[in-house]
């Protein structure tokens, strides 16, 4: 089962933008989440079209499972 960690933005101009990281340290540190957040809006790291990164939305653990079929 694959999981990622998604951190979800709002832009100057209202529009989402997210990162989605990779095997997540588990369990999720929710302070250290919110400061990694903070550290991006502040950096103004990410150039979008939707304008600078200017707001924390949210973030979420997402799952995902995968299962091979075998085509005969």
């Amino acid at each position: 089962m694959a999981k990622t960690l998604e951190l979800q933005f709002n832009t100057e101009f209202n529009k989402p933008f997210s990162i989605t990281l990779s095997d997540p340290i588990e369990p999720v540190n929710p302070v250290a989440v919110s400061a990694a957040m903070n550290a991006v809006i502040a950096q103004n790291c990410f150039s979008t079209s939707g304008g600078n990164v200017v707001a924390k939305k949210g973030a979420r653990i997402i799952e995902r499972n995968e299962s091979d079929i075998v085509i005969g």
